[in-house]
C-alpha cells in the first residue's frame, strides 16, 4: 500500500501561496457554519516522524477563529491515564458541537506505537481495530465529522529531516532519541500502519494518505480534504454556503 504512493508529488511556491490564501479564507467560512450548524468536526493527523504533521496543523488552523478549534498534543498515556481504558481519555478531549478538535497523534497509537513496542499484548491491539471503528462510528452517528490523515515521506527523506533539525538550533528540541528508536524499526511500523489503515479506513472515517516529500503539496492537499469532506457534509445537511464562502477570487 505504502510503497505504491507517489511521493514525487510537488506544487511551486507561486501556486502554493495563492491555493493557501484562499483555503484559509474558505476554512474560515467553514469553521463558522460548523458553529451555526453545531456540527463538530475531528481530524486525526498520524505519520511518521518529521513527515510534516505540525506545519500542516499550523496552515489548516493560521486563519481559523482560535475559539473555535483546539489542538492536542498526544503523549505517551500518564500513570493516571493507565488505569482506565486506553479510550477515556480521548472522549474527554472531544470537542463541542460546532468546533474542531485536531489530535497531533491519536488513539491509533493502541495500533502502533503499542504494537510495535509490545506495549500491549497482540489481542489486545488487534481488538482495538473494532473498538476504534466503534468509536469512530458512534461520533460520525451523532454530528461529528471524523477525518484521519497519514502522512508519508521516505525513509531517506526523513533521514535528511532528521539530520536538518539536528543541526538547526530551533529545531533540534524536536528530535529526540525515541525518534532515532522508532526509525530503526520503520519495517515493522510500515507493517502496523498499512494493518490499521486497511482495518480502519471506513465511509464515515475516512484515512486520506497525504504525499509529504513536498510540504507545501502536503499542506494544500490536507486544506483541500478538508474543505471538500466539510462543503459536501454541510450541503449534506442543507446549508447554504454561499453565506459564509465566497465561491469566487
Amino acid at each position: 500500500m505504502l510503497d505504491s504512493v507517489d511521493l514525487t508529488k510537488k506544487i511551486d511556491n507561486k501556486e502554493y501561496k495563492q491555493r493557501l490564501k484562499k483555503m484559509q479564507l474558505q476554512l474560515l467560512g467553514l469553521q463558522r457554519a460548523l458553529l451555526d450548524e453545531k456540527i463538530g468536526c475531528i481530524l486525526v493527523f498520524e505519520g511518521w516522524d518529521a513527515a510534516g504533521k505540525g506545519g500542516a496543523i499550523k496552515r489548516t488552523t493560521q486563519n481559523m477563529d482560535p475559539r473555535g478549534y483546539e489542538v492536542h498534543a498526544t503523549a505517551a498515556p500518564t500513570i493516571e491515564q493507565k488505569q482506565y481504558h486506553y479510550l477515556q481519555r480521548f472522549w474527554n478531549r472531544m470537542p463541542k458541537y460546532g468546533k474542531i478538535g485536531i489530535f497531533d497523534r491519536s488513539w491509533y497509537g493502541r495500533v502502533l506505537v503499542e504494537r510495535v513496542e509490545g506495549f500491549t499484548e497482540e489481542s489486545a491491539w488487534r481488538r482495538a481495530y473494532g473498538e476504534i471503528n466503534h468509536f469512530e462510528e458512534i461520533l460520525s452517528n451523532e454530528d461529528y465529522i471524523v477525518l484521519k490523515f497519514w502522512f508519508h515521506i521516505s525513509k531517506e527523506e526523513q533521514l535528511e529531516r532528521f539530520r536538518d533539525r539536528q543541526n538547526d538550533p530551533m529545531k533540534s528540541w524536536k528530535l529526540t532519541e525515541e525518534d532515532w528508536r522508532n526509525r530503526e524499526k520503520w519495517d515493522q511500523y510500515k507493517e502496523a500502519v498499512e494493518d490499521m489503515i486497511f482495518n480502519t479506513s471506513k465511509e464515515n472515517a475516512p484515512w486520506h494518505i497525504i504525499e509529504g516529500e513536498d510540504k507545501k503539496f502536503a499542506r494544500v492537499k490536507t486544506m483541500e480534504i478538508i474543505i471538500q469532506t466539510l462543503t459536501r457534509k454541510l450541503e449534506d445537511h442543507n446549508v447554504d454556503l454561499s453565506r459564509y464562502i465566497k465561491r469566487k477570487g
